[in-house]
């Protein structure tokens, strides 16, 4: 409670405009009768991110882009912060509105758990049964995943590995000349 109005705020994973959008339905829902429903959003990599604000009758830029500016802070991504506000009779003025809604956003960011998505691809392979070995102690090491396996002529392996190893497994394939079908 900040000068008798009163902060509800929501944090939720997103993965698209969408997604945040309903989110933001589903306050306006829940909350009917509150006086503001601002929020920001971030989506993907910062480098080529996608992001929305909005004030929601609060003066411009006093409510969404202290909530941005604290998702951007926190190096945070795929989220939205919704700030539902109940006018409590006293105006705060814009610095105190930039305050209130920068500590709104700051204090659910902060008691969040982190979790780092990492970007993965998966492999099908045809390794000959004595490469079988080789091919799963590089997964060990390089903490990739084989997911299936089926016998035949030949070991059919998906291996799922994170991009960034994906260059470096296709190396060992070819200098042992496994095959690569996916």
């Amino acid at each position: 409670m900040i000068n008798k109005s009163r902060f509800i705020t929501w944090l939720r994973p997103v993965r698209n405009r969408e997604q945040a959008m309903a989110v933001v339905d589903e306050a306006r829902q829940q909350y009917p009768d509150a006086s503001h429903h601002c929020y920001a959003y971030l989506l993907g990599r910062p480098a080529s991110a996608q992001a929305a604000m909005n004030d929601d009758g609060e003066p411009s830029g006093t409510a969404g882009k202290p909530i941005f500016n604290v998702i951007q802070h926190k190096g945070m991504s795929d989220v939205l912060v919704v700030v539902i506000r109940y006018f409590g009779g006293v105006k705060l003025g814009a610095g105190g509105l930039v305050r209130a809604y920068a500590a709104a956003a700051e204090s659910v960011l902060s008691a969040v758990e982190r979790v780092e998505h990492t970007p993965q691809v998966t492999l099908t392979l045809a390794v000959p049964f004595a490469l079988e070995q080789r091919i799963r102690l590089w997964v060990e090491q390089h903490s990739a995943q084989v997911s299936e396996v089926t016998y035949g002529q030949q070991v059919h392996m998906a291996v799922t590995c994170q991009v960034k190893d994906q260059e470096d497994l296709l190396a060992l394939c070819a200098a042992e000349q496994i095959a690569v079908t996916s």
